[in-house]
């Protein structure tokens, strides 16, 4: 791609994300993700119905008389964009592949929070950590979250999301909100046995760590085929993330079905998690609004 041709994906995505921000999220976004704790303002001198709890003695000491610490609400807040840039997102069989999806609620997300004065920032991940874009505010950082997205190739194809959420729990210290923005695809098949208990996904208790000292909300991005396969006969498939190339019989109905059941059993999987780790969690397909999906995330 071409520096020009780049310069103008970037103006394009953010022509529509931006609009979509300011028109329709920023209040959503303000009223649902706000900031928490409280944090010291100011000390004033003691007033009759004033909590005693609060009294500054210190101060109180050296002034002779009562005064207390005044708290406010923590408004700002820190937004991280977890992105997967595995194989996988280069798919799509509708309107668009997944990579193009992707790049662009994370756009949306991202020009959200500096309309509400927030800051932002963006990892990068395949079945390592690729690139971290540490959190700033302004509009030429989201400009160049966005040139990222569009331009950026990954050293590895694979995935491994567990490690991403462990990776962003660990190097992110302060309260955060976090967008996992993935396929998902696999993470169905990364189970762990305990003793005669059933399997559980690996991303498990990663999340549940995470979870506990951030706001973490999933969103997949997938495309039809991910959940369904056609019926157009002997199929050569390309494995995006591992190479490997093998035939599928789609005419056959037992075919078509293990592989809906295989996508059904991998998505009932995942609700389970997220219930269990308090996680807020959309789903959208490539060829649907995603504007809908978000909408849903906001009000949860």
């Amino acid at each position: 791609m071409t520096s020009e041709e780049l310069l103008q994906r970037v103006r394009k995505i953010e022509i529509k994300t931006r609009a979509l921000s300011h028109n329709i999220f920023a209040g959503e976004y303000h009223s649902q993700f706000k900031g928490r704790g409280m944090a010291f303002s100011e000390v004033r001198e003691y007033q009759p119905g004033d909590d005693v709890r609060s009294i500054d003695w210190n101060v109180t000491a050296r002034m002779g008389k009562p005064y207390i610490k005044v708290f406010e609400e923590e408004r700002e807040l820190t937004v991280m964009l977890l992105v997967d840039v595995s194989g996988s997102r280069n798919f799509g069989t509708q309107s668009q592949y997944k990579r193009d999806t992707i790049a662009e609620v994370a756009a949306t997300l991202a020009f959200s929070t500096i309309e509400n004065n927030d800051k932002v920032g963006c990892i990068f991940f395949s079945d390592k950590i690729e690139k971290v874009i540490p959190v700033k505010k302004g509009k030429s950082h989201v400009l160049h979250i966005i040139r990222e997205l569009i331009d950026f190739e990954p050293q590895s194809r694979g995935t491994d999301v567990a490690q991403a959420i462990q990776f962003f729990a660990n190097a992110q210290k302060r309260h955060a909100t976090c967008f996992l923005i993935s396929d998902l695809v696999g993470v169905g098949a990364q189970t762990v046995q305990e003793g005669k208990k059933r399997g559980h996904l690996l991303i498990e208790q990663p999340l549940m760590i995470a979870s506990s000292k951030h706001d973490m909300n999933v969103i997949q991005v997938y495309d039809r085929r991910d959940a369904e396969l056609p019926n157009v006969g002997l199929l050569k498939i390309n494995d995006a993330e591992t190479g490997e190339r093998l035939w599928v019989n789609t005419a056959r109905e037992d075919v078509r079905r293990a592989y809906r059941e295989a996508w059904e059993k991998q998505q009932q999987a995942l609700s389970d998690v997220f219930v269990r780790t308090g996680v807020n969690a959309v789903t959208m397909q490539t060829d649907e609004d995603y504007v809908r999906a978000l909408m849903r995330l906001f009000k949860m």
